[in-house]
């Protein structure tokens, strides 16, 4: 006999669940309806507001396949009205008051105005990601769901109140972790831990530095708190902005479809290389001069370089009006220099300061003359030719691009400006061989986009944004540091990154040099240490190369259940046979459900694609999406960083390590490479294992 619906707790969440959509495509309804015709005064405020409108539309999407509500709680007492008020201002009826609250992405409410689902965000929400047997926030009950797609398939619940109840680990939570994945990245929402929700929580005029190691879920807090952070400082981030900076372009197409189901869906991202694009990049550096141009010092190369261009003058200015002349002597016109010089202000500003302190001191001698000028006079004595030549001549325009051409060029002007600063030896690594004729002819490298944007800032400040996450922050050198510091010196930032997977020849070595460099020395340094995603027995493995790549961090305690697939198997050194053992090891992995990513050392990948063709395989590359057709990722190590697979097949783990300018970064690479599988990892050799592996 079937059981009744409403003696069936998964019917009459499943029928809330479709009142919950009905009620929020209620609430789309109203505001495409909203006749704005006769409420704005002229066209200006009319697109202002048909934007607002637009914006609030998009917002009331309903996402077919990200669940609308993961969860749910029953308060002992209610917990009233102001702490389940929604985004945006969404506030329901002050008399109103609710014992049992559903937790999802976004803010719903019915026609009444009582909430049927609250935005995670809301204070309201917060037990569900913190409550505990030992603490359990006045919850009787927390109910996690499952979904396939959109639709509610399963629940679970624990008795936060019940003393007889132990606590256990939620099999839901596990199942969402270790959950098969195909196509774009799936709602996270759901998985934050209490550890995890601090600091996503954390207020905004702080920064925080998040050291995590593989699976620990970073990258998922600093999602979530820039999405929370938008929610809970909405007009004021509205007024400064808010910035995402990721490590490529695969990873801001990952946030891309993330943000929208944590409940954001405008949010500014871009990379490093974005940042400081002033020109167009061409060429590339050896490692040892990357080093150079990246390290910290260079930004005192640029300032002396830029200020050398300042002269004290030698003469004094002559200033015709009408029937009079007015003369500022040379030694005034010096202190004047000296003086701006010595305030410290940025190049562009003192240089247009100048003309109006020399305009100043022609009007303090026409007061002593009798005259009484006003503002019009002295602006106009400012923009007089004599004053402008003396400008020119004393502080004269610099362009930053030329600027950092000239240091890069002209060795006599470099070493003049690198004195006590470089060595010669390093001197010699950043000089060009060949000397562009132009700015717009040279062969730009990302890292002298650094210095241009260094230089720039020098000349006129950068504008500073109210927040900026970024992430994989491990593997940017001290001067992209500087370059991301200047986008948030007023607001905070949310530092990510790992030191053990810093895969650059200037990767950081702690994260207080970092921070300084960052000019954020003050953040709080949060280390997660649990991980979610990499199993029991592939971290253990993986964790044998910490001491020799990041000494003193905390190796990651995998909390999964389930401990994986881990298996070590020897093929035959370089033969076609060990690459078939290759192809044979990915067909094995594709019998599974879920995606399946092939890493390899970057030279061998063209081999690889050739046996994977002749065997029929189809594969993607890394950043395209994989299908249910096509599961399998080819993946060059140097692009493994921050992908994730189901399945991985690591191939000739020597030769990944071998594939970097020195032994420690490729133990890195080789340490990301082996943390990129959630449920198993096959790793194939036919030479010898590295040693630090215990091989």
């Amino acid at each position: 006999m079937s059981t009744p619906a409403h003696d069936d707790p998964l019917s009459t969440e499943r029928s809330h669940l479709a009142a919950s959509r009905s009620a929020l495509r209620a609430m789309r309804e109203d505001v495409e309806s909203l006749d704005i015709t006769d409420v704005t005064a002229n066209w200006v405020n009319a697109a202002v507001l048909e934007s607002q409108i637009e914006d609030r539309i998009k917002a009331l999407a309903d996402l077919s396949e990200t669940p609308l509500f993961f969860g749910r709680l029953d308060y002992l007492h209610a917990p009233g009205a102001e702490q389940a008020e929604g985004a945006e201002g969404e506030r329901p009826r002050p008399e109103a008051a609710y014992r049992t609250l559903h937790v999802g992405r976004r803010h719903v409410h019915d026609a009444d105005g009582d909430p049927m689902v609250i935005d995670w965000r809301a204070p309201a929400s917060q037990p569900f990601y913190q409550a505990s047997k030992k603490n359990p926030m006045d919850v009787a009950l927390r109910r996690r769901f499952g979904y396939t797609g959109g639709d509610l398939t399963a629940y679970e619940d624990e008795h936060l109140s019940d003393p007889d109840e132990a606590a256990t680990t939620s099999t839901l939570l596990q199942q969402e972790i270790e959950r098969p994945r195909v196509g774009p990245m799936r709602d996270i929402v759901a998985t934050i831990q209490p550890e995890q929700d601090e600091i996503v929580r954390a207020g905004l005029t702080g920064s925080v530095c998040v050291q995590g190691g593989p699976g620990t879920g970073k990258t998922a807090v600093g999602l979530h708190r820039v999405a929370y952070l938008l929610y809970a400082h909405r007009e004021r981030l509205a007024r400064t902005g808010t910035l995402v900076i990721g490590p490529n372009k695969s990873f801001l197409h990952y946030i891309e479809q993330v943000l929208p189901a944590l409940g954001e869906l405008t949010v500014r991202q871009a990379t490093v290389d974005d940042l400081v694009a002033h020109v167009e990049v061409r060429g590339t550096d050896e490692a040892a001069t990357a080093v150079v141009k990246g390290d910290a010092r260079m930004a005192e190369v640029l300032r002396r370089a830029l200020y050398s261009h300042v002269t004290l003058p030698t003469e004094g200015v002559v200033v015709v009006r009408g029937s009079r002349r007015w003369r500022v002597a040379a030694y005034e016109l010096e202190e004047i220099v000296r003086e701006l010089l010595a305030r410290g202000i940025r190049y562009g500003a003192a240089r247009e300061a100048l003309p109006q302190r020399i305009a100043h001191a022609v009007l303090v001698q026409m007061e002593r003359a009798g005259e009484a000028p006003d503002d019009r006079v002295q602006n106009a004595v400012a923009r007089n030719a004599a004053v402008k030549a003396v400008v020119k001549t004393v502080w004269p325009q610099v362009e930053p691009a030329k600027l950092v051409l000239r240091l890069l060029t002209d060795a006599d002007f470099l070493a003049e400006h690198s004195e006590g600063v470089l060595t010669e030896e390093e001197r010699k690594a950043v000089l060009w061989a060949r000397p562009a004729r132009s700015v717009r002819s040279a062969k730009w490298s990302p890292a002298d986009a650094v210095l241009i944007d260094e230089a720039t800032d020098l000349i006129e400040r950068t504008h500073s944004l109210g927040h900026v996450v970024l992430d994989e922050a491990q593997d940017l050198s001290p001067m992209q540091y500087r370059a991301v510091g200047r986008r948030c010196t007023t607001g905070s930032a949310t530092v990510l990154g790992d030191l053990a997977q810093g895969t650059t020849p200037w990767a950081t070595r702690s994260w207080g040099e970092a921070l300084a460099h960052l000019g954020k020395g003050e953040a709080v340094v949060e280390e997660l240490t649990a991980g979610f995603r990499v199993p029991t027995d592939v971290i253990a493995y993986a964790s044998r190369l910490l001491p020799h790549i990041a000494p003193g961090l905390t190796p990651v305690a995998s909390i999964r259940e389930n401990p994986g697939f881990f298996d070590i198997r020897a093929t035959a050194e370089g033969t076609a046979e060990g690459t078939a053992d290759v192809v044979s090891a990915c067909r094995e992995l594709l019998e599974r459900e879920g995606s399946v990513g092939l890493i390899a050392a970057d030279a061998r990948v063209p081999q690889l694609a050739e046996a994977l063709g002749a065997a029929g395989i189809g594969f993607v590359g890394p950043g395209e999406e994989t299908t249910h057709a096509t599961r399998l990722t080819l993946v060059p190590a140097s692009l493994a960083k921050g992908l994730e697979y189901d399945y991985v097949v690591l191939d000739e783990p020597q030769a990944v390590v071998d594939g970097e300018p020195d032994e420690r970064t490729g133990l890195r690479r080789l340490y990301v490479a082996l943390t990129r599988a959630v449920s198993g990892l096959i790793v194939t050799h036919g030479a010898a294992l590295p040693v630090q592996l215990g091989g």
